[in-house]
Order: C-alpha cells, then structure tokens, then sequence
C-alpha cells in the first residue's frame, strides 16, 4: 500500500535516512532487537531528527500537496476551540489558577481559546504550554503574535511539567502520539513485538514474555481471557498511563481534559479488532506500515481510554466525565456558536455548518473521539458531560 503513496522530496528522504541511520545504531547497541515503544520513541521524538522534533511541516488541510500529514479538530475550525472555552471558563471557575495544554500543535487551539474566554471575561492569568517540540513552539509564538498580540503576555512555554499545579491541564490529541507496547497473543502465549534491522530493511520480530509489568498487565486484557482465539495483535499504551499518573501526582486542584480516538477496555480489545489500532499519517493518507519513512510520518494508536482513567483513580483523582465529543461539544454549546453567524450569509455560514458536521457526525469525528475528565478537589458535574456521559463503557 505504501507504494502509492507521495513520494518525498530529495531533502525530506535524505532527512529520513538520517533517522533510520540512528533507528540502525540503537538496534545494534540493544543487541539487535529493539522493543518497539521504544522505536516509536525515537522515530517521533529523538531530538533534531523525529517527527514532532525536527521542522517538518505536520498539520494541514490536504489541499496542497505541502499541506502537512493530518489535520486536527483545531486546524479545522475555530468553533472546536470556541466551543471548548466554555468548559475551560468553568473548570477555572471551580478550580482557580491556570490553563496547561500539552502539546500545543500549531497553536491554534490556544488562540481560539483565548479568544472566547475573553469574550467571557474568563481569562486565565496564565497559559502555559509544554511542547517536546522547538520547532512548534515557534509556530505558535508566531502564530499567537500575528493573530492576538494582546496575549502573549499571558502566555508561558514550559520546558518541564511544574512540580505543582492548579486550574485545567488540556490534551487534544496528545495521548495517541505518546509511544506503546505491541503485542502478540498467540494461544496462551504472550509475545513482545520489537524491530530487527536485516536485508537493508526494518521487520517485525518477537520475544516471549513470562514476566514483569507488561506481562502482569497484559494478562489482565480481555484477549488473556480467550486463549483459543488464536492470533491476536494489539498495543498496551504504559507511556500514557504513566503520564497521567505524573499529571495526578502534580495537580493540587483542577481538571485534567483529554480528547483523542480510542474506546473503553472491552471495545478497543474486541475480538474483531485483532490487527490492533497502530496507524501512521503521511502527507493525508493514512496506512500500517510504522517501518516506511521513519522521521518522515506520524504513528499512532487509540487510546484505551479505560486504562488512562483507572490510572487516575489509582493515583487519587476523580473521573469526572467520559463521553464522545458530539456530546461534549453539543453540551458546552456549540450549537449556540454556530447560531451566532446568521444562515442568511451564505458564504461563511455554509462553510462553517459543514465544519460542524465534521466535528459532531459519527461518521466523521463526533464518535470515534472521546473526552475522559479527570480532577481533584471539584465538585461534578462538568458542563461537556451534562448529558450522554458514558463512565459505563470504562
């Protein structure tokens, strides 16, 4: 499949071999077998050279052929962001202090937030933003001082989490990019997928596993509990789980909102879904191959939103709301937003109705993504899960 798809520039492929270069030497120096988190870590992250770490241009449209590899529910339209402010306003309300986002893509989820809440005289003294990405944080520092100059002065961008924090922490599409453990269940055994470098190329090798915390949370999933079922592949997402434990270990008092593709345990393990969730962006076509182009192509997994709130209760925090963001957004008005251009004006109106059907269709994204709340100290319910909330499918 990955033959049809563009092929890159001279730059961009010397720029890929430099990452399959240094992919090469840290499967050598692990004895030639690399667990593939690990892979993923470095294909995404390693400094100068991964995906998110180098300057390689990651969101847009799809109209060009330079218009990035995917394109997020912010890039789209303003009313996500518009309409998220409204449960931002609240979330400060409850809980004082500030607004973190985690991974700030472009930046234009911050300004379009920033925006509404002045509109709702809720502005955050502060707005702090923690990207791995330098290259990125320009972007948004530019984009912030082209588009709102008047708040950049409330604006902070983080190198590392604070050691405490109060008010809403905030990941659109941040969990999904964060490395996991693949898998084999093969009849009662366990296998560890990892990477081989051999004949010039990446492949899939695998290691059996009797121990440890894979092993201990592995046999825990619904696909341990059907060992006749043959094969069976899917990820373990460790990374995200252990980051939401960080984020809980850190926040005196407020709301952590996380919005991403994935399902509860028992849907994202469904026997069906035996391949797994693993996917990879490149230049708006989407495919499995996580070997083709490193350093040049997103990959991701769904997130399996039950493992992240059961982190979050383990680690003292409250789940205050799982839904999908058609509900979400519908509760936190954006209907309401839409009504404020009159469908009279044709040309912004249509454009921004056809947005909104994007955002809230489940053939589109209204079902697929899913928005988990979890806090401390806040007294439920929350505006975005005032009606449709799913905690039953967790």
């Amino acid at each position: 499949m990955t033959t049809s798809l563009p092929p890159p520039s001279p730059a961009a492929l010397a720029h890929c071999h430099l990452v399959e270069s240094r992919l090469r030497d840290e499967i050598a120096a692990a004895g030639g077998w690399l667990p593939f988190d690990r892979f993923m870590e470095l294909a995404l992250y390693a400094p100068g050279l991964g995906y998110y770490s180098a300057g390689l241009r990651k969101f847009g449209s799809g109209l060009d052929k330079f218009g990035g590899d995917f394109t997020t529910a912010p890039e789209m339209t303003a009313l996500f962001g518009q309409t998220l402010a409204h449960q931002a306003a609240q979330a400060l309300d409850l809980a004082g202090g500030d607004i973190l986002e985690i991974g700030a893509g472009s930046g234009r989820l911050a300004l379009d937030l920033l925006r509404e809440l002045k509109t709702l005289g809720r502005l955050p003294e502060r707005y702090l933003i923690l990207d791995v990405s330098a290259d990125l944080r320009q972007r948004q520092h530019r984009l912030l001082e082209e588009r709102a100059p008047q708040m950049l002065e409330r604006v902070v961008w983080l190198d590392t989490l604070p050691e405490t924090f109060s008010g809403l922490i905030l990941g659109n599409e941040v969990l999904d990019a964060m490395p996991v453990q693949m898998l084999a269940w093969r009849g009662a055994d366990l296998f560890e997928r990892g990477v081989e470098w051999r004949d010039e190329t990446f492949h899939w090798s695998e290691r059996k596993l009797t121990e440890g915390e894979l092993f201990d949370r592995a046999g825990q999933l619904p696909p341990a509990r059907d060992a006749q079922r043959g094969a069976y592949l899917s990820e373990i997402g460790l990374a995200a789980s252990a980051f939401v434990a960080t984020l809980a270990e850190r926040l005196e008092r407020g709301v952590m909102l996380f919005i991403d593709y994935g399902f509860g345990a028992q849907e994202f393990y469904h026997p069906q879904r035996d391949q797994g969730t693993l996917m990879c962006h490149y230049r708006h076509h989407a495919h499995d191959d996580p070997f083709y182009l490193p350093g040049l192509q997103d990959i991701t997994a769904h997130v399996d939103f039950s493992a992240i709130a059961q982190q979050g209760l383990s680690h003292g925090l409250q789940l205050l709301g799982y839904t999908t963001q058609a509900n979400f957004l519908i509760n936190c008005g954006l209907t309401d937003i839409l009504a404020r251009t009159s469908p009279e004006d044709v040309s912004t109106y249509l454009p921004l109705a056809a947005q909104a059907q994007k955002l809230l269709s489940p053939a589109e994204m209204g079902e697929l993504f899913k928005v988990v709340a979890l806090g401390k100290g806040i007294t439920p319910p929350l505006l975005g899960f005032a009606r449709g909330d799913k905690r039953y499918l967790l």
